[in-house]
């Protein structure tokens, strides 16, 4: 943990041994998927401890005998003699059980929602551990980013990542795990934002542990779609990083304190990254399964010397090219890397030279798991319902065991995640249960952790604006801190910087420079925003010793709320929004201001998207717009506005013999699954205007969402035309504006789709 002192100006890092041999980190305590502990089972038949019901994609956590898992809870009913999930009862989970009996102690389920991901890959990620808090940090499917209290499961702190920050959450379910690191919970992601984060990046935020007050950003790398890999953090010169794959195939560090970049490999993946780094000395171990930068092979194996830096590029000190390291991790132990590729060959490379020293069958399929390495054994998942115990020897590997996990029905069940070991025991999740493996002859090892040494830190380098970014209202206040940090991310003191309110620069393809905030600002930095503001995102500066540094101000709309767009000019986008530049503009139709969404962008990260209004806590509100759809060939586009994380949507499609369009109107939550979906028919003409209204009724845990449509300048019809009760409801959420162009191929433009006249006022009670 960081301890700040302004008296000695030096910086301490204090480890903390986590009791026992705790699994705190989903590779282990020195998240090098290594454990000390001894007496582990060679075989799964005959020393399982307990199994539970609960089941999981990722790896349990355990920490103070108890073990943690993300996965998702519904309900059950037989369709055709097979169970089925019933949709609306749908809800992603952080649960606690005893790590000596199974018992469940509590969970915390929450919704999903602006989501593409399908249920069976909820709970992909793998939660993140502090033992001096207690704490859990989840990442889930939504974007949900949360701090529980390890005790009860209640939440301390939360954010709503899509809605907040423009997270994307990709279609395989590729989202990133958090990583806890002395007073820091830090995600990675990609994300389209707002400002200087309007163009998608792999960026990372670090929050501070405790309050979810964000620290700092880093965009880390560019962005060619979503990605898998999660963070490893290491000292390498003296330098505290944080070390991962990119979105956009390379491997980077940067520093854990401030979020500098401090290296950048590019010579690896033409393709996001999914495989984890180790890091063993200066030494960093990654591999990847898709095509290689500079030949057509595919998969790739690397070691950097991350203390050999150039011109910001690490030293390559060898690659195998044809591993296909895919998902998988590697695991380091002495002078060996156990290297897992995706069809179930496990490699043992000789970490000094990358030299083969021997590969093993393993698998009869995909993996995905990780594998782990205790008492000389390892334990590895395949996909296929197949648990393996090898023994890794120097020139062969020997198999000790296999455990066939058969599903109802003649459907296998799926090992996807890898295995903690805790107390002398193995523990690991299949899709439908979890398991506790274990000998009269475990042995728990504590995890001694290296103590950072007292630094004394160097000159100032670096100036730390907290928060990094903050939303507020219109009138709203709120104190800055600024803090300096030495070149090599140390903490040096806290400083009384000139504070001021800058003029930012425009984002990319924008013309005309946007305003400075519209507020004040006093000496010792206290902002408070004009009470008469609209709605405006912006920046905080600060200056000490000829070093500055800029924080992100969002000032969110607050509702009531009524934008006609005739106040701005072309090309940009009303202040205030999320996830907005770059997806949407302001254009003149007609002589008209209507809010546009961009077609001429084949990527479906542009092409489909909410523009999120305010903030993601808002409830018991209504929202209604027009909105306008045109059709280009065959294809015609969906638009609709969102309330409480449900969008009620105008779409139709063109019978290709007959030409009519055949139009519906429909509400959804989830639509990748979907767990609310209700569709009426509803003919709309291309080219015409129409008017959109949604609301909800959200009363002692039931919920009834309702809408209507109607031609632009008729009479609003008395009675709503779509209704859906929903049993399980979003009690809040940010208001949207949904849009989703096609016909687009190519770059072509596809259709267009305009809102005008949005309105967002607060239900009548």
């Amino acid at each position: 943990m960081i301890r700040y002192c302004n008296v000695l100006s030096v910086f301490v890092a204090v480890s903390l041994t986590a009791s026992a041999s705790d699994w705190t980190h989903w590779r282990g305590p020195w998240q090098t998927g290594v454990s000390p502990d001894k007496g582990l089972p060679d075989k799964v038949a005959g020393n399982v401890l307990w199994t539970a019901p609960f089941g999981s994609r990722s790896t349990p956590l355990v920490m103070k005998d108890r073990v943690y898992l993300i996965n998702y809870e519904a309900k059950k009913v037989m369709v055709n003699g097979k169970e089925e999930d019933v949709a609306e009862s749908i809800r992603e989970r952080v649960m606690c059980m005893d790590a000596t009996t199974g018992k469940k102690i509590w969970q915390h389920t929450f919704p999903v929602f602006h989501a593409d991901i399908v249920t069976s890959r909820l709970g992909w990620t793998n939660l993140a551990a502090d033992p001096e808090t207690g704490y859990i940090y989840a990442h889930g499917t939504q974007g949900l980013f949360m701090c529980l209290d390890g005790k009860n499961g209640k939440v301390v702190w939360q954010h709503s990542m899509g809605e907040e920050y423009g997270r994307v959450s990709g279609y395989g379910g590729r989202i990133t795990s958090p990583i806890v690191d002395e007073d820091l919970a830090i995600l990675g992601m990609v994300n389209t934002s707002w400002g200087s984060h309007a163009r998608g990046a792999n960026r990372y935020v670090a929050f501070d542990k405790r309050t979810g007050t964000v620290v700092w950003w880093s965009e880390a790398a560019e962005s060619r779609g979503t990605y898998y890999s999660a963070p490893t953090i290491a000292t390498i010169n003296g330098q505290r990083l944080l070390i991962a794959g990119g979105a956009d195939g390379s491997v980077f560090a940067i520093k854990v304190r401030t979020g500098e970049r401090v290296w950048s490999y590019k010579n690896f993946s033409v393709s996001p990254i999914n495989s984890t780094p180790v890091v063993s000395g200066n030494f960093v171990y990654i591999g990847h399964g898709e095509e290689s930068i500079g030949t057509a092979v595919q998969g790739r194996v690397i070691c950097l010397d991350a203390s050999k830096i150039e011109k910001g590029v690490p030293k390559l000190v060898w690659q195998v090219d044809g591993i296909h390291a895919r998902y998988a991790s590697p695991v380091i132990h002495e002078d060996r890397l156990y290297m897992p590729d995706d069809g179930g060959w496990l490699y043992c490379l000789d970490t000094k030279s990358g030299e083969q020293n021997w590969k093993f069958k393993y698998g009869r399929g995909e993996t995905r798991g990780s594998p782990v390495l205790a008492d000389g054994k390892i334990f590895v998942a395949e996909v296929a319902a197949r648990f393996h115990i090898l023994e890794p020897g120097a020139a062969k590997c020997k198999r000790l065991a296999v455990e066939f996990f058969p599903g109802a029905g003649g459907v296998d069940v799926e090992l996807n995640g890898t295995p903690a070991i805790a107390n002398g025991r193995l523990y690991f999740t299949t899709a439908d249960e979890t398991l506790c493996v274990g000998t009269k002859d475990g042995i728990s090892a504590p995890n001694p952790v290296a103590v950072e040494p007292m630094v004394k830190p160097g000159k100032i380098a670096h100036l730390q604006i907290v928060p990094a970014e903050i939303a507020l209202h219109t009138g709203g206040t709120t104190s800055f801190k600024a803090r300096a940090f030495d070149e090599d991310g140390n903490f040096i003191k806290e400083v009384g910087p000139e504070w001021s309110l800058p003029t930012p620069k425009p984002p990319p393809g924008v013309k005309g420079t946007p305003p400075a905030l519209k507020g004040k600002i006093t000496s010792d930095g206290v902002l408070t925003i004009d009470g008469k503001l609209s709605n405006q995102q912006s920046l905080v500066g600060a200056t000490f010793e000829e070093i500055s540094a800029i924080a992100r101000v969002r000032v969110a709309p607050r509702i009531p709320y009524l934008n006609t767009f005739e106040m701005l000019p072309d090309g940009v986008v009303p202040g205030g929004w999320v996830n907005t530049q770059g997806k949407f503009l302001v254009k003149t139709i007609d002589g008209n201001k209507v809010l546009a969404k961009v077609n001429n962008k084949f990527s479906p990260l542009i092409s489909r998207g909410n523009a999120y209004i305010t903030l993601p806590s808002s409830k018991d509100y209504t929202i209604e717009c027009d909105v306008h759809g045109t059709k280009v060939n065959d294809a015609l586009p969906e638009m609709g506005i969102g309330a409480n994380r449900y969008t009620l949507v105008l779409a139709g499609k063109q019978d290709p013999d007959t030409k009519k369009v055949a139009g519906f109107l429909r509400i959804l939550s989830w639509d990748a699954v979907p767990r609310i979906d209700k569709t009426i028919q509803f003919n709309w003409e291309p080219g015409k205007w129409y008017r959109l209204k949604l609301t909800t009724d959200i009363q002692e845990g039931k919920g009834v969402i309702r809408g209507k449509a109607w031609a632009r300048g008729e009479k609003e019809p008395a009675k709503w035309s779509i209704e859906v009760a929903d049993s399980n409801p979003n009690t809040e959420g940010a208001a949207t504006l949904y849009g989703y162009v096609s016909g687009n191929f190519n770059d072509q433009p596809g259709t267009e789709i305009y809102y005008d006249n949005l309105r967002i006022a607060p239900n009548k009670k």
